[in-house]
């Protein structure tokens, strides 16, 4: 039987679900650190008594769930069962649940997995390390749902899963009423951060380190509706340019809606800002737009695609789409299949309908089965996987600026290669000589200027290092990672994500 005693007790936080959910993940693991808690990757005895079930070795596991999805409930007990082995052999290991799923499930969790020692929700990540230490001092579950935000979480604790790229929130939660998500229901309404606060934390982490910046919100393109000012999330864009050090920014995810050509034009007008876009259109026909409660129709969607690539003709603009929502037609998604072919997406996440209890669309009658969809899914897989090879296919010889990531390239190891995103986020995989210098070796969050050789529908390969075209710029990002390697001891952090193969919505 292991002691702790002489170690630190550690976390493991892992991931499942969306952007939102990875960065209350690194909240989650701020505040576990600042409560005198460490990442599991950083105490290598912890590690050595991983197990399949996912617990990393760690005391405390902490897992932050989606609710989006038909599956995930089945998910989070399949993990919850393997782990309850786990702790049955761990003396004092505690596991925790949080996130969408959390707030909707609250004390059932408990009462279908009796062995998880926290629930807690969206509204209260700040309570975690309270509500550990009670429950192992009651030795009883701490069960805590607020209905509403209280601390806002862009005010807690960090500890940012990457060295050189990180998530800002810029609001929480969504006015929107989609009749398909259950998403404002689980996050509560818009709450907009002030303009101040935001670049404040975007110039903390870029002193730290950080060259890419991820704008995070529900619906960014509405942001300023809480405090009354029109077009501030332009502004913001164009503030986050001036920002010295910052080299690349991103958001997502904007709504149809509410886009506005101010947004192109700063976007087209701000350097830093990537020529990259996530547009959702979930279905290309006007009837099922309006009964899904989309307040745009495809004209206006199709009209916000072209005048954005008038002024960044090579944008990447990738998408969600919905398959099989309740009343699709065939003609319905015909249309939603034209749509495809006119623009031209370079990716699309594809989701097959399923329905969400308390929501609208879970009580029509109307579903459609579950052959129609998964038939209609495969056509709009087969049409997109076209497209995204034709788009990609057309950058062949084109130099692109890739920022070298962590963890893209399952296969780098075996193909001596390095992975990371260009300026449009498509990934690269970029080829090494055996005899390449130490110091001409990337690091994460390095740059390098290669040019295309192959491509393939998800992806690009750049082995032009092999004839010499290859160019390499160490950057104080890269720097961060080093150091971090240092800190740690391993190139791991000690938040995960873990995404599922197969989608539904």
């Amino acid at each position: 039987m292991e002691s702790t005693l002489t170690r630190p007790r550690t976390y493991h936080v892992r991931t499942l679900g969306c952007q939102m959910n990875v960065h209350d993940s690194e909240r989650m693991a701020g505040l576990l650190s600042a409560a005198g808690y460490v990442p599991v990757d950083s105490v290598p005895e912890a590690v050595a008594r991983a197990t399949p079930a996912g617990d990393g070795g760690a005391d405390v596991v902490v897992i932050n769930t989606c609710s989006v999805r038909e599956a995930a409930a089945t998910r989070l007990f399949g993990n919850l069962g393997q782990l309850a082995e786990v702790k049955r052999s761990r003396p004092g290991m505690q596991i925790a649940v949080g996130g969408c799923l959390a707030q909707q499930m609250r004390e059932h969790i408990v009462e279908r997995a009796p062995w998880v020692d926290v629930v807690f929700g969206t509204h209260n990540i700040d309570v975690l390390p309270v509500l550990l230490e009670r429950s192992r001092h009651n030795a009883a579950a701490a069960v805590e749902i607020e209905e509403a935000l209280k601390v806002f979480p862009s005010t807690l604790p960090t500890k940012r899963e990457s060295a050189y790229a990180a998530w800002v929130s810029i609001s929480v939660g969504c006015n929107n009423t989609c009749t398909f998500c259950i998403v404002p229901s689980l996050r509560g309404k818009e709450r907009d951060r002030r303009p101040g606060d935001i670049l404040a934390e975007v110039e903390a982490v870029v002193a730290d380190g950080a060259i890419e910046v991820t704008l995070l919100g529900q619906n960014v393109n509405s942001y300023g509706v809480g405090f009354g000012q029109r077009g501030a999330f332009a502004d913001l864009l164009r503030a986050c340019g001036r920002i010295e050090g910052l080299e690349r920014v991103r958001f997502t995810s904007p709504h149809p809606a509410a886009f506005t050509d101010d947004v192109i034009d700063a976007m087209a007008q701000t350097d830093n800002v990537m020529e990259s876009l996530h547009m959702p259109l979930q279905s290309g026909s006007d009837a099922i737009l309006r009964a899904m409660r989309r307040s745009y129709r495809r004209d206006k969607f199709l009209g916000i695609l072209s005048r954005v690539r008038e002024q960044m003709p090579d944008a990447a603009i990738t998408t969600d789409i919905i398959v099989g929502f309740p009343g699709e037609t065939e003609e319905d998604f015909q249309r939603t299949l034209d749509v495809v072919e006119e623009a031209r997406f370079t990716s699309a996440f594809t989701f097959l309908y399923s329905p969400r209890p308390g929501t609208p669309a879970a009580d029509r009658e109307d579903q459609v089965s579950p052959e129609v969809k998964q038939e209609r899914y495969m056509r709009l897989i087969e049409l997109q996987e076209r497209i995204s090879a034709e788009n990609n296919r057309a950058l062949l010889g084109r130099t692109l600026d890739v920022l070298i990531a962590e963890g893209e390239g399952r296969k780098d190891g075996e193909t001596n290669r390095v992975s990371g995103r260009a300026r449009d986020n498509r990934l690269v995989h970029v080829g090494l000589p055996d005899d390449l210098a130490a110091e001409q070796r990337p690091r994460p969050g390095d740059m390098v200027s290669v040019r295309v050789t192959h491509t393939a529908p998800h992806h690009l390969v750049a082995d032009s290092a092999f004839d010499g075209d290859y160019h390499l710029r160490r950057t104080r990002a890269g720097d961060a990672w080093a150091a971090r390697q240092g800190e740690t001891g391993s190139a791991g952090g000690g938040v995960s994500l873990g995404m599922p193969s197969v989608r539904t919505q």
